[in-house]
């Protein structure tokens, strides 16, 4: 049932692997059987999802299993606005298939090209104070576990259910998830350019009066295109081009769909996400609230004073605090602060300082973005990381889901 394997790289292309064999069930008794038959003979597994990941969490020398042909809802429950959906659903699918449904997702990220199972195991997040990442939503998955026979966790499981959230593909192979939906609601987006200053002086009061807000910090006038950003200068409140930020705020509102240059109304999934060329690696950490104007302040000295040349912007979010074990909200109201280097370039020495910065907040990565992380950081970082390694362990003692990243983090 299994592929000859072969050479696989990710979207951006620092990641990459030669596998022996690939798999693309259709099924998930398909799967089951696949991941059976690998374990059974000594191989390691690992689920590409959309290969977003800027991460080495997908690679492995043995079985690579893509989900994109599982892939759609399977239930709606109505009544408790909840809908299970094949793993390898993408976003995008997925909030179309809940808009002709009236329904709305919770919240989302600003990409949603990604597979759902690895965006939501991997800690991905939108922004909004009071809001959780996207793997809070989940009240339910189906795990395939090494000898095929598939776990089923929901939330009369609630430890299991917290354990498996974002779990990086170590607790199973994810065949089916289901999520805390919403009645459908449109959003209202507003874009502006300030300065720098001006963003911090009004950090607090926009995170606390609007759904979602965010913004990007451009060092130079260069650093807009970076992720094609639309230019904001007819809606500035600086004639300024460099050391400038690009605000966003979104809010639920019932007033019908329109658009102009920098507003916007429409169905949710249709605001969230934006359009990102992937010319960038990138690395994200989450820190502590209380410390995010602080950390993004050193950052943006670091990048001004001693990193010139390192001109993508610097994107700032907003996420709740949430119980997934090893998600790096766990337990902590967080922003998210992200850098990127440019592919082609030695970008190692300005990524680490930033890391230097960051990890003095107790900040914790996005699993799926480049990270300095190892186990001992892991252990300090996460209260609850010895019990995710036993719950592991106990899983699938053999380490067949790991692979040499996650082993050395995890094992």
């Amino acid at each position: 049932m299994m592929d000859a394997g072969g050479h696989w790289r990710n979207w951006v292309g620092n990641q990459s692997c030669i596998v022996r064999h690939r798999g693309a069930p259709e099924s998930e008794a398909a799967l089951s059987e696949m991941v059976r038959e690998a374990t059974s003979n000594g191989l390691s597994v690992r689920c590409a999802g959309s290969g977003h990941s800027f991460t080495p969490v997908a690679l492995t020398s043995g079985l690579h299993l893509t989900l994109s042909k599982l892939q759609g809802i399977t239930d709606i429950d109505t009544a408790r606005k909840r809908v299970s959906v094949h793993a390898g659903t993408t976003i995008n699918t997925l909030g179309k298939a809940l808009k002709a449904n009236g329904l709305s997702m919770i919240n989302q990220g600003d990409i949603d090209s990604q597979a759902l199972a690895g965006a939501l195991t991997t800690g991905t997040h939108g922004t909004g104070l009071t809001l959780g990442n996207m793997a809070s939503q989940i009240v339910g998955m189906r795990l395939v576990q090494p000898d095929g026979r598939v776990l089923v966790i929901d939330d009369n499981k609630p430890d299991m259910l917290d354990a498996a959230r974002v779990s990086i593909g170590m607790l199973g192979v994810i065949s089916e998830i289901t999520l805390q939906v919403m009645d459908s609601y449109n959003l209202h987006e507003k874009l502006w350019r300030c300065t720098f200053d001006e963003c911090m002086e009004q950090h607090d009061e926009l995170a606390a009066t609007h759904r979602h807000f965010g913004f990007f910090w451009c060092p130079v006038p260069e650093s807009r295109h970076c992720y094609c950003l639309p230019d904001t200068s007819s809606v500035s409140t600086t004639t300024s081009l460099s050391d400038v930020c690009e605000m966003k705020t979104i809010d639920i509102t019932d007033r019908p769909p329109m658009e102009s240059p920098f507003e916007k109304i429409a169905y949710s999934s249709e605001i969230y996400p934006i359009e990102y060329v992937p010319n960038f690696h990138e690395l994200e950490y989450a820190v502590p609230v209380k410390y995010g104007k602080q950390a993004c302040m050193e950052v943006r000295k670091l990048m001004l004073e001693k990193h010139p040349t390192c001109i993508y912007p610097i994107e700032y979010r907003f996420t709740a605090g949430d119980t997934g074990w090893i998600s790096p909200f766990f337990e902590q109201d967080s922003i998210t602060l992200s850098v990127s280097g440019e592919p082609g370039t030695d970008y190692w020495d300005y990524l680490k300082d930033v890391d230097d910065i960051l990890r003095q907040f107790g900040s914790r990565p996005h699993w799926g973005k480049l990270h300095f992380l190892g186990a001992e950081d892991v252990a300090a970082l996460y209260p609850r990381a010895r019990d995710f390694k036993a719950l592991r362990n106990k899983l699938d003692p053999e380490g067949r889901f790991l692979n040499d990243h996650l082993r050395q983090l995890f094992g």
